[in-house]
């Protein structure tokens, strides 16, 4: 079946908002098998609107639309899609006792004329509720063809696709897709390639697709049967040799599971604590890791030591390693990490220092980072060449701070 997106804002045509909802969207439906060609984006004007659905429905089977359906004049995807559609707009009693409800729990002012709109529908449409706000979803079918329309914001949208519209996209189907992500790290995206070409060139179901995050590969495995079981069952040869050629390169094959996630799970499961020392980063490390729930069981504290003084004063860094090697050495890094775990008593401190431009600094080159990671008393440092602007080279030393804490660990449990 072939899927179609649009994306209805005149702030998005002009660039004022990134179009987070078409890359979310792209990836679910390529998740449920559908084949997609075409992406629009279309301002809020209904005579453009009005003809890039109709030619979207000319070659497509599903279209979805994603934005417009709010309370003011400029929201007219619900009304335009209705026209195409030759369907005329009715009240829906429920979608009205919904936003009067909802604006009677948050507790906002009184609620104006213009946000009964949200609750006018196409006639025998199929409503989605919306947990998250007040524009309902809507479903729209006519002579085999879909037209979904969702609400634009994120926060929005994506509870809604996955309780509601993702099943109904699923069910459209004559067998059942099931996918599983197979997530990497500490290896680049050509080495994966070439590892697996043989798999891709031979691959008919299931079927590999990689992805590539900043330092880390993403696998997408997917197989169609007439059932999830059936589908299951063609996946877990490919998921075999995945971790037969990958090894401990693997750190999941849960979709939901992050670099970070996998890691707290790690030392939480050996009850270990641990501490971080930040000079470039500037504490990315330490939020990604808190953004975790339950990292507070694992992480004890964060240190921001960007300046000199810093290092010395708080991570009692020798101001002769500071004069004779400079912040950004693998000197400094490995006192970092060793003063970190030492002060607050952590099992583990990994620390970084580095230069992320977009200026030399200490006639070193920008992207030059060490990574130091004290675990058991052991310290093991990494040096690092990263390009790209400066915001890439923090992530990316973050990513590989990540993925040297983990080796450490598993390297640890390889000697016991």
């Amino acid at each position: 079946m072939i899927v179609e997106l649009i994306s209805v804002g005149t702030e998005i045509l002009l660039g004022n908002i990134v179009n987070t909802n078409a890359a979310y969207l792209s990836e679910k439906c390529a998740l449920l098998g559908l084949s997609l060609y075409y992406q629009t984006v279309v301002g809020d004007n209904e005579e453009r609107l009005y003809e890039t659905l109709k030619t979207a429905l000319e070659r497509s089977d599903i279209v979805i639309l994603s934005g417009g359906l709010g309370p003011t004049q400029d929201d007219l995807t619900k009304e335009t899609a209705a026209k195409v559609m030759g369907k005329q707009l009715v009240e829906d009693q429920h979608s009205r006792e919904r936003i009067e409800a909802y604006f009677k729990n948050s507790r906002s002012a009184k609620i104006t004329d213009n946000n009964w709109k949200q609750a006018m529908v196409p006639e025998g449409c199929i409503v989605v509720d919306n947990q998250n706000g007040t524009a309902p979803g809507i479903i729209m079918e006519d002579n085999g063809k879909s037209v979904i329309l969702l609400p634009g914001p994120p926060n929005e949208l994506k509870p809604m696709f996955e309780h509601d519209i993702f099943p109904y996209l699923n069910q459209l189907r004559p067998e059942v897709i099931h996918s599983v992500m197979v997530k990497l790290c500490g290896v680049g995206e050509s080495a994966v390639e070439t590892q697996i070409r043989d798999l891709i060139d031979n691959q008919t179901n299931p079927t590999i697709a990689t992805y590539a995050k900043t330092g880390e590969v993403h696998l997408r495995v997917t197989a169609s049967a007439a059932d999830e079981k059936e589908a299951r069952r063609l996946i877990k040869p490919m998921l075999k040799e995945l971790k037969n050629r990958f090894g401990n390169a693997i750190y999941t094959m849960d979709e939901h599971v992050t670099l970070e996630e996998s890691v707290l799970q790690m030392l939480r499961g050996r009850e270990l604590t641990l501490t971080t020392a930040e000079s470039l980063t500037g504490g990315m490390l330490s939020a990604r890791l808190t953004n975790v729930p339950g990292a507070s069981e694992v992480f004890r504290q964060g240190y921001v030591t960007y300046s000199n003084r810093a290092k010395r004063k708080i991570l009692d860094v020798k101001k002769s390693t500071l004069k004779d090697y400079g912040a950004v050495s693998e000197k400094t890094a490995k006192e970092m990490a060793k003063n970190g775990a030492f002060i607050t008593g952590a099992d583990v401190c990994v620390a970084l220092t580095g230069v992320a431009g977009p200026s030399m600094q200490e006639d070193k080159p920008v992207g030059l980072v060490y990574i130091a990671c004290s675990y058991n008393n052991n310290i093991t440092v990494t040096e690092c060449h990263f390009n790209g602007e400066r915001a890439k080279i923090r992530e990316s030393a973050v990513v590989k701070a990540l993925t040297l804490l983990r080796n450490c660990i598993l390297e640890d449990g390889a000697k016991n």
